[in-house]
């Protein structure tokens, strides 16, 4: 739909941006903050597609993690080790900046700690990872300043009911948080420091005319600011093609109610491709795009057959068993991805920043992106 603005909205709501921010997810939100602490006399403006943020923020499972065992030998695989443990360090930090933003209870923030199971299958990773707890320990409890990070947890297993699960390894540090509450808690804190947002308006192309980055809308007219910051992770690449950020769509079902739930706690399998949690006495439960990656390396929201099966029969036989609960609800978020574990936070023209590729770990790493983006566009003032 194009229309033509009004002299009313053009002056009142298009004119004199200093900093217009693009995605009023985590990220964007918290660099938005970032930006009124640093200049309260800044006008800041986030733009927003959605009539709520879309993408991962208000999709995700609300896991307060930072490294799960496998997920981090895995990925000591493909980089090296003090880059992944740099990662964990920053992943870390971004979590404390969540809670020193909103505070624990606003978010429902609670530290039952993060699990990882293990099947009889598994028992090869398991082994490798009990391997390997000194001397994560070490390292975690540096950076977290817990004593014991990493702990086998078997004895707990009887009580959560599950089928098949032989061993379990927790992770003392991590928590749980309920995302759509840390979501209006950051719109809360957003709109009281006078930061203003835009919602419904979809950005088809930017350009940078050296001193000012214009936004062309749908709508077929354009908005420009002093400074633009790019926070819209896994959907960036549609606008900025040249940024090595691809999607990733994960699928996620929750359960109705389920009388006597045993399950507290955030749990991983399978490398983290796998996850589950509990959620006002229900089972939320997603991943497993590692079963069709190349279906599943999209923007497009959309279910995945193959993935959804896969997610009831884990729900089915492992979590549980012979409960053969039917899913209240089924969505779909979108990550961003990279060739490796690392954020993009850097300036691509001279008013043009980004702060994007969160790697599936937007509520760790997201408020420590979108805070060293705000720094950064303040940096080149």
């Amino acid at each position: 739909m194009q229309y033509e603005l009004s002299y009313w909205e053009r002056e009142s709501f298009l004119s004199g941006i200093d900093v217009a921010i693009l995605g009023s997810g985590l990220v964007g939100l918290t660099a938005a903050i970032r930006l009124k602490e640093l200049d309260a006399a800044l006008r800041v403006v986030v733009v927003e597609r959605g009539g709520l943020p879309v993408g991962a923020s208000t999709r995700n499972a609300g896991f307060a993690c930072f490294g799960s065992m496998t997920e981090l030998l895995d990925d000591m695989t493909h980089m090296p080790e003090m880059e992944v443990w740099h990662t964990v360090e920053r992943r870390w930090k971004g979590l404390q900046r969540l809670r020193a933003i909103t505070g624990d209870a606003p978010i429902d923030y609670k530290g039952h700690g993060g699990y990882e199971m293990f099947t009889e299958q598994d028992t090869d990773d398991f082994e490798q990872c009990c391997a390997h707890i000194a001397a994560f320990n070490q390292i975690a409890g540096d950076i977290t300043g817990h004593r014991e990070v990493y702990t086998v947890a078997d004895q707990q297993l009887p009580k959560f009911g599950f089928k098949g699960v032989r061993h379990l390894l927790l992770n003392q540090a991590e928590g749980q948080i309920h995302t759509g509450k840390m979501m209006s808690a950051l719109l809360t804190r957003a709109q009281a420091l006078g930061i203003e947002l835009l919602n419904g308006i979809q950005v088809t192309a930017l350009h940078d005319e050296g001193n000012r980055a214009i936004l062309e809308t749908q709508h077929g007219w354009s908005l420009s600011a002093r400074k633009l910051l790019v926070c819209t992770n896994g959907f960036a690449a549609r606008l900025l093609p040249a940024l090595a950020v691809v999607p990733a769509r994960n699928q996620v079902l929750i359960t109705p109610p389920v009388p006597g739930l045993k399950v507290e706690g955030c749990f991983h399998y399978d490398r983290g491709y796998f996850y589950f949690r509990n959620i006002d006495g229900r089972i939320l439960l997603g991943g497993g795009r590692n079963l069709d990656r190349e279906t599943e390396t999209t923007d497009a929201f959309g279910p995945n057959e193959k993935i959804r099966a896969a997610l009831l029969d884990l729900l089915h036989n492992v979590i549980c068993p012979d409960q053969q609960l039917a899913p209240e609800m089924w969505w779909t978020g979108i990550l961003g991805l990279g060739p490796v574990k690392k954020p993009i936070i850097e300036r691509v023209s001279p008013s043009i920043t980004v702060a994007v590729r969160m790697s599936g770990m937007g509520v760790a790493i997201g408020s420590l992106v979108g805070s060293e983006g705000a720094e950064l566009v303040m940096s080149e003032e």
